[in-house]
């Protein structure tokens, strides 16, 4: 299914549950306007479809004291097909690493790293960054405020 194939009340379906994940499918049908069971076998085709992809609890970073948001510029030493996956696996088992995407551009990759405070944010780096596989060079960029920012998509 693509975005091309969502209607209109796919695309509520999809608006409520970003709101609420945990909204009962009866709610989710009075919300959208249609009975519970074509609701329910929607949800099933996004589901199979891949356009819903998991269900979880969206955590506040605040709440849990990692405030410092910092956006590391990463350049590899390496950059054939075996070491940028050797690299991807090791970032994927790093915690602290809200983000990753690869670029085209004058680096290889953005990590978004998400720390208590700078002291933290240096230790990780220190620790876990620097000792990822191709490490080159990296450059930080310290976030002062969030304009915007999202976990989840909007339809």
């Amino acid at each position: 299914m693509s975005t091309e194939e969502l209607d209109s009340v796919d695309r509520k379906i999809l608006a409520e549950l970003t709101g609420n994940a945990r909204i009962p499918v009866t709610e989710l049908a009075r919300k959208v306007g249609l009975s519970k069971t074509p609701v329910a076998a929607r949800l099933k085709a996004l589901e199979e479809s891949g356009v819903i992809t998991g269900y979880r609890a969206s955590l506040s970073p605040i709440k849990l004291g990692l405030t410092h948001v910092s956006f590391v510029e990463v350049r590899l030493s390496d950059t054939r097909q075996k070491a940028l996956e050797e690299f991807n696996a090791a970032v994927r088992r790093v915690s602290e690493i809200e983000e990753c995407y690869m670029i085209a551009g004058g680096f290889d990759y953005l990590i978004k790293v998400r720390s208590r405070d700078m002291t933290h944010y240096r230790q990780i780096m220190a620790d876990v960054i620097s000792a990822l596989p191709y490490m080159a060079s990296t450059s930080t960029y310290v976030a002062m405020e969030a304009v915007v920012e999202a976990s989840a998509l909007t339809p």
